[in-house]
């Protein structure tokens, strides 16, 4: 089973976690490790996603707080992130 708490690896935030504070993506909390962990599924699967994947991916998880807008731009900086990484 695959938690948020397994994503940070020896106190370093894992990516998604980063881009998520960064972009203001999480307010009360409730949605962000649902939101999270699709959004780790998708970018192990695609990880290069459109915005309409990063959209389809989180369909499942309801936020009431953010709008989704900053958790969108969230999932496609923590992409950018690990492609500028890779190359």
């Amino acid at each position: 089973i695959s938690t948020t708490s397994g994503l940070s690896e020896s106190g370093v935030l894992h990516p998604l976690q980063r881009a998520f504070l960064d972009t203001f993506a999480t307010q009360c909390g409730f949605c962000t490790p649902g939101m999270l962990m699709a959004a780790k599924v998708l970018l192990d699967h695609t990880p290069n996603p459109s915005r309409d994947e990063v959209v389809e991916a989180l369909s499942g998880n309801i936020c009431r707080c953010t709008g989704y807008e900053p958790i969108i731009q969230a999932v496609l900086t923590a992409a950018r992130s690990n492609s500028q990484n890779a190359a």
